[in-house]
């Protein structure tokens, strides 16, 4: 019997995404042999300081990578949400899983739109992304930074008294959290993460055994779509410290993507999109970045960053 080891971060959610991986891979090689490998990112042990703060890149898939390169796992699931933009050498996303509900998500016991919100009612999240579109929506809310795993948070919104806070739909559909009141935003009015709701499967690059044992679970729209929005991540040299948001679907064999960089309060917000085939996806995302660098987001960045993509 073989084996293989899946790498993953250890919250209910990290659990749960790779289980369900497991689960697929059970189904497709009865005989395989699959161990989990919990590992504790640098994202997962600095929970009192918001993402934007912390800085870097890759917070909550550093010390996975580590793993793999280290032949301590043969394969890592991921958020895609979570992955840079560039992998370390030796590594690549094989394939990307089918996506849940990209969108995020309003959790509210007052309201269950954010026009319906109270007047300065405070909203928990940890998403300057989040944060601008709730600003240029509502100016009057109150912005409650919020750290921790999904019932983390969830508790918090309690203990703090807040509203409302934001969550990704996806993460609570995959906790099979259908008793708590959320609604989904549509994404013409906030729009999702880049790759928010779909699984990133990394393996060493040089590995062809596990690449054909988890071929089988690639989807190729979602591939195509998350390939428009990383592209677009990675002209723009996005990172948590900017509200930068990327969202492509496929509709008849077309990727239709739309792009958004806007300031830390939402007082200006940068727009474009595009549509391609799906062998273009990425090409068209790097496309959008450029139209929307040219329409202001270079200003944006520029203050955010102390310098703008080149």
């Amino acid at each position: 019997m073989s084996k293989l080891i899946i790498a993953t971060r250890g919250s209910r959610l990290a659990l749960a995404q790779a289980g369900w991986v497991a689960s697929r891979l059970g189904e497709l090689h009865p005989d395989l042999q699959i161990e989990m490998n919990i590992i504790k990112t640098t994202g997962d042990k600095i929970l009192d300081v918001p993402l934007a703060q912390v800085g870097g890149k890759g917070l909550f898939v550093k010390e996975i990578e580590d793993a793999l390169l280290a032949g301590q796992a043969d394969l890592a699931v991921h958020s895609m949400k979570d992955v840079p933009s560039e992998l370390p050498d030796g590594l690549e996303l094989a394939v990307v899983s089918e996506r849940e509900d990209p969108r995020d998500a309003l959790v509210s016991p007052v309201a269950v739109e954010i026009k319906n919100l109270p007047t300065g009612a405070k909203v928990g999240t940890s998403s300057l992304r989040r944060q601008a579109q709730l600003l240029a929506l509502r100016p009057d809310l109150t912005m409650v930074s919020l750290r921790g795993n999904v019932e983390t948070r969830l508790r918090k919104m309690d203990e703090l008294g807040l509203q409302a806070v934001i969550l990704a739909a996806a993460g609570l559909n995959r906790l099979g959290l259908s008793h708590v009141e959320a609604t989904p935003i549509p994404a013409s009015t906030m729009l999702p993460a880049v790759g928010q709701g779909a699984l990133g499967l990394e393996i060493r690059a040089d590995d062809l055994r596990t690449r054909e044992l988890i071929a089988p679970l690639n989807h190729p729209d979602t591939a195509a779509a998350v390939a428009a929005e990383r592209a677009f991540l990675t002209r723009l040299e996005g990172g948590c410290q900017v509200p930068i948001a990327g969202h492509a679907t496929v509709e008849k064999g077309i990727v239709k993507f739309n792009g958004l960089v806007a300031d830390l309060q939402g007082k200006r917000v940068v727009t474009g999109g595009g549509l391609a085939p799906p062998n273009q996806a990425a090409d068209m995302g790097r496309q959008v970045a450029e139209e929307i660098l040219e329409d202001g987001g270079r200003e944006i960045l520029t203050e955010v960053y102390g310098e703008a993509p080149k």
